[in-house]
């Protein structure tokens, strides 16, 4: 398995509005077996997305989904940027 946990930063003011598009946004995605998105406590424009996937390969594969894509160019206006990025290996656990 792949794991993803990354931290995005939404526009100032804007964090709500980008957490709307993206849980609008979500919909299946072959091989993702986890997709968190949770709001940062210890930042006002903070964004924690936790992901799980049977593969890497299946993970870039899912950034040409049209409904991803779709979601990617609604909340590009509003992301101010990312910060920290951290790959894992997943081992199992409750869900996956």
């Amino acid at each position: 398995m792949y794991g993803l946990i990354g931290r995005m930063l939404a526009a100032e003011g804007k964090r709500e509005d980008l957490l709307r598009i993206m849980l609008e946004g979500n919909a299946a995605m072959p091989g993702c077996r986890s997709y968190v998105i949770a709001r940062d406590p210890a930042s006002e424009d903070g964004i924690w997305i936790t992901e799980v996937w049977d593969s890497q390969e299946q993970h870039a594969a899912s950034l040409h989904l049209p409904h991803v894509q779709a979601t990617i160019a609604r909340a590009r206006p509003l992301i101010a940027g990312f910060d920290q990025r951290f790959e894992t290996e997943p081992m199992g656990g409750v869900g996956i």
